[in-house]
């Protein structure tokens, strides 16, 4: 079985203009009745992805959306978490928290810095205690300890859209997701943005990506000091009062997420995906019985990996 791969990026907001055309990958794998992952970070794009449901499953092809590192990998995880929970007897799960942390660009040029101010025009979708919350993004900021080698990082609020797919498909009533880079100051460049550019300008891919040429070498220049770490925890909180976290840290994101989809285009090949689009974290997408087989594909290299800690 052949596989198509796509790497997709958020799109201004709103995306009306441009749902017909971004819907052609997963389309023509239906067509070509191929199997279909692909890599976006885009709660917008994730969900029109999912909405060719019946018509893959019509056509018996499988497909995954939003499988990369984050998200991707870190909804497997969250799955896990939540399974552990739920077949123990531990509690119900009441809040699940993801947070997230690379270094400069993470080795992925410019790709991550354009992903990221794209998010910033969009309100950040969470949830508390079942109801749809709005929030500003890249504000709540939190400190966080990523574990050895990383330690503890800033980490602001972003709308990403394993928040929306956790909340809907693994029924936890609190879900937020966090973000933060280094160096420090990377931060503070992010809450400006968002504080002081004009929404017209953040939906404008033209000068976003002006914008990012004039960034990035300043990006590179610091990449010797920042590094291109990548590192995610994924929280649990129970009803009884345990509390469980995962953590996934490695070098270089570019190669982590090399690993990530990797992973996933396995899971495929091997049979663990039914015909259909699925989220990570649906059993159809990956089978329960597969997802430590998975995980431990997407960890080769970390260094730390520790899950229901």
């Amino acid at each position: 079985m052949a596989t198509v791969v796509r790497a997709c990026i958020p799109l201004p907001t709103p995306p009306a203009a441009v749902a017909s055309s971004s819907a052609a990958p997963s389309t023509d794998a239906q067509r070509r009745k191929t199997a279909y992952i692909d890599v976006c970070d885009d709660t917008d794009y994730s969900w029109r992805a999912k909405g060719f449901h019946e018509q893959a499953k019509a056509c018996e092809v499988p497909a995954i959306t939003t499988a990369g590192i984050y998200p991707g990998v870190s909804n497997v995880m969250a799955a896990e978490h939540v399974h552990a929970a739920r077949s123990e007897n531990d509690g119900e799960p009441e809040r699940l928290r993801f947070f997230y942390y690379t270094a400069g660009s993470g080795g992925a040029g410019p790709t991550i810095l354009t992903t990221s101010l794209l998010l910033l025009v969009e309100d950040v979708i969470a949830y508390n205690k079942g109801e749809e919350i709005k929030l500003k993004p890249y504000s709540g900021a939190l400190s966080i300890d990523f574990g050895k080698g990383v330690r503890k990082k800033d980490v602001y609020l972003l709308n990403l859209p394993e928040v929306k797919s956790a909340y809907k498909i693994l029924g936890v009533p609190t879900v937020s997701a966090r973000f933060g880079t280094a160096p420090f100051f990377w931060n503070w460049g992010m809450q400006a943005f968002a504080n002081f550019l004009p929404d017209e300008f953040l939906r404008d891919k033209n000068k976003v990506a002006k914008l990012v040429q004039f960034v990035d070498p300043f990006v590179r220049a610091i990449k010797g000091i920042a590094g291109e770490r990548v590192s995610m925890r994924v929280d649990l909180d129970c009803s009884n009062g345990r509390n469980t976290i995962g953590l996934f840290s490695h070098r270089k994101l570019s190669v982590s997420v090399g690993y990530a989809t990797a992973s996933f285009v396995l899971a495929v090949l091997e049979g663990s995906t039914q015909p259909s689009v699925w989220f990570p974290e649906e059993p159809e997408g990956v089978a329960i019985e597969s997802r430590k087989v998975l995980l431990e594909r997407a960890s080769q290299g970390t260094t730390n990996f520790v899950m229901n800690k």
